[in-house]
């Protein structure tokens, strides 16, 4: 699954069963991480790809950082099916200009171009892991839980 997170729309992406080709699904609003999860379930999806996007210098800005928060979240509801990060530098650039090639107006972009841009995100990962033979992008920290208070040493 590809998942290009937006502030406003979170565009979803699946690939066919041998993970060859990319393809639009669906978007839904951003707080809505129960859908996905649900489609990662009934999808039987192996691996969950969010784009991180930093910025041309390679910085992580704000909407780095609400990606990274959203793939948190989503990765706690989707255990053990892992979700990975990856750079996805100018894919809504591309699937605007995609979108535009191809013949559909501005309004009609607006919908679709979050979906669009999720496969990309999901294209490029199924192709480095084919020709690399490794995961694509970087897999989350794990987050440790915390320990219950009676656990916890006493100071010294």
């Amino acid at each position: 699954m590809g998942i290009d997170v937006g502030s406003v729309r979170v565009g979803i992406a699946l690939s066919d069963p041998d993970g060859i080709l990319a393809h639009p699904v669906t978007t839904v609003p951003p707080e809505d991480t129960d859908a996905v999860a649900a489609l990662v379930t009934d999808r039987e999806v192996t691996c969950v790809y969010i784009g991180l996007p930093r910025t041309l210098r390679g910085d992580e800005g704000p909407a780095a950082q609400a990606a990274r928060g959203y793939a948190q979240a989503l990765a706690s509801l989707v255990r053990p099916v892992p979700v990975r990060l990856i750079d996805e530098r100018l894919t809504t650039v591309s699937a605007h200009r995609q979108l535009e090639a191809s013949g559909l107006r501005e309004r009609g972009r607006r919908a679709v171009v979050d979906q669009a841009a999720a496969v990309l995100i999901l294209q490029g990962a199924l192709d480095h892991e084919r020709s690399s033979g490794r995961p694509a992008g970087e897999s989350l920290p794990r987050r440790r839980k915390p320990r219950h208070p009676r656990q916890q040493k006493e100071p010294e």
